[in-house]
């Protein structure tokens, strides 16, 4: 499975098989996060155990059952954090899904059980649940392609493929607040269109569907 597939198989998995990862997947996911730390100065790190880290009553009444590990993002305090943490968050996303695994993107959990590394001038932003899936998900409802897009005349086609792999990608409550449009050069621009919890995240998420459907970046 390519990630391309990924983007179209891939749905939110908040309850899992109760078994761990097998070692030689959390071998290759291990490998994957020591490239993308390396590409993107993040400091992500896998977890191997979850500890309680999603075991709150919020978390239980929300659906998380059996968690065997997790991903912490963890990066430099900045503005660019999380959108940061969403782009580079996604391409792992994907990459377990191709090695058979689901994932979940959670922005509720507790912080205190979180034993990641966190060093002097970084935060943790976030973590994202990775297992065997109970089930494999289901697709959620989605807003059209000119429900998230600003266009004078046709959209060349390379757009049209990255808006609909956009329109895949996973949001804070499935809010999908972004909104692409065309420059006057031609290029692909994205902004945030509400406000909304963690909609900088959801914009890195975005904006890597995009970049790698459309084979184009995004200003």
């Amino acid at each position: 499975m390519t990630e391309l597939e990924a983007i179209q198989t891939r749905h939110s998995v908040r309850g899992y098989q109760d078994k761990p990862i097998a070692p030689e997947t959390l071998k290759l996911l291990r490998e994957r996060v020591g490239q993308i730390n390396q590409e993107s100065g993040l400091h992500i790190q896998l977890m191997e155990e979850t500890d309680g880290v999603y075991g709150s009553a919020i978390s239980r009444l929300s659906g998380w059952r059996n968690v065997p590990s997790y991903l912490a993002l963890v990066g430099p305090e900045g503005p660019n954090l999380e959108e940061k943490c969403g782009y580079y968050g996604e391409k792992l996303v994907l990459y377990a899904q191709t090695i058979g695994l689901n994932s979940c993107w959670a922005g509720i959990f507790r912080a205190k059980q979180v034993w990641a590394e966190i060093r002097p001038g970084e935060k943790l932003a976030l973590t994202i649940a990775l297992g065997y899936g109970a089930t494999q998900g289901k697709p959620r409802k989605s807003k059209t392609f000119q429900e998230v897009t600003e266009l004078k005349g046709e959209a060349p086609d390379w757009f049209k493929k990255g808006v609909e792999a956009a329109l895949l990608a996973p949001t804070a409550v499935n809010q999908q607040k972004f909104r692409f449009s065309l420059g006057e050069d031609g290029e692909a621009q994205l902004k945030v269109s509400g406000p909304g919890p963690f909609v900088n995240v959801d914009l890195g998420i975005v904006k890597y569907h995009f970049e790698l459907a459309s084979g184009r970046t995004v200003k």
